[in-house]
């Protein structure tokens, strides 16, 4: 028939058109832009200075959980008017609200459990537990996402948790509920980074950080009465409002830096995130961490790098084995 192979499209021309956007040149990879690395360092500062204010008002006497409520509902606020929400509702809208919910409350749960941590614990203490995340998450991304692990990043794994136990020495008169607290914010915040990964694709970025925060608000909502209380001084007033404003804001820093470079580029700097807890924790709080958690926190640091440089190198060998089968069978059409 005449023109008929101007619209029938054979699996030989799909095959043709996949290798030809594999082995297509990918640009070069350049430099981490410095303007995405003081952008990592700013939403460090903000999220510290969010941890530094909640201990401040729960050592202080005010509830743990009333100081959650308010963190979520300011940065609820603050999210519908950054993102303008009467303008692009559409933006805001859920493909899956049980999904979306679900993520909201293990938000939650490493919000709420890291406030009552720092009632007890130094802010450098719990920043460290909770860099233990990422080899949480190496752990759980098998069975929930099927990406396994291979024995070495098993192996980071395992010393990572031995940081855990160096900072907590259970059994040695150190281990506390202040530690039992901050492990389980840092499950709750693997757990809410792994939903995020599986919900990535299917959600928008302004829906899955508006439900993260209004979620936790309204589910908090009936405590406030039974919890809340009003601050002695006006500078209390200060702080407890920011504590919206540095959460919201330093989440808003953390998705502009991985707007100008990659997740990898960008891994090694959060932990830098340390360095702003000991400089707070001290202004503040007069407190220098131990030997056991400067010890402790060296290990978990060097756990996860590693985990980051081993996921890297499989992702490149992995896109070079690609190119190199493409080629291959491109010769061959």
């Amino acid at each position: 028939m005449p023109g008929a192979r101007d619209w029938r499209i054979t699996r030989t021309d799909l095959e043709f058109s996949r290798l030809a956007s594999v082995t297509s040149p990918r640009p070069a990879e350049t430099a981490t832009p410095s303007s995405a690395i003081l952008l990592i360092f700013g939403s460090g500062l903000f999220f510290s200075a969010l941890d530094a204010s909640a201990k401040h008002l729960v050592t202080s006497g005010m509830a743990a959980p009333f100081v959650t409520w308010v963190r979520f509902a300011m940065h609820a606020v603050l999210v519908l008017l950054i993102f303008k929400a009467w303008q692009r509702p559409e933006t805001l809208v859920a493909k899956n609200l049980k999904m979306q919910i679900l993520r909201a409350v293990f938000m939650f749960g490493s919000t709420i459990f890291n406030f009552m941590a720092l009632q007890t614990l130094q802010l450098a203490e719990t920043v460290s537990i909770n860099f233990a995340s990422p080899m949480v998450i190496t752990a759980l991304a098998g069975p929930l996402l099927g990406e396994w692990a291979g024995w070495r990043r098993w192996l980071a794994v395992g010393i990572g948790f031995i940081g855990v136990v160096v900072i907590t020495r259970p059994g040695f008169g150190g281990f506390g509920i202040g530690y039992v607290f901050s492990i389980c914010a840092m499950l709750s915040s693997s757990l809410y980074t792994i939903m995020t990964r599986k919900m990535g694709g299917s959600e928008t970025a302004e829906s899955l950080i508006l439900y993260s925060a209004v979620v936790p608000a309204i589910f908090m909502l009936p405590a406030v009465p039974l919890t809340g209380s009003l601050p002695a001084h006006w500078y209390d007033w200060m702080i407890l409002l920011g504590l919206g404003f540095f959460g919201g804001f330093g989440h808003w820093l953390l998705i502009k830096a991985y707007q100008r470079a990659t997740a990898t580029a960008l891994a090694p700097y959060p932990y830098l995130q340390l360095v702003w807890m000991i400089i707070l924790g001290w202004l503040v709080f007069g407190q220098l961490p131990d030997k056991w958690t400067l010890a402790g926190g060296a290990i978990i640091v060097a756990s996860g790098l590693y985990i980051i440089h081993r996921e890297h190198t499989l992702r490149v060998r992995h896109r070079a084995a690609l190119n190199a089968e493409a080629e291959e069978l491109a010769k061959k059409l």
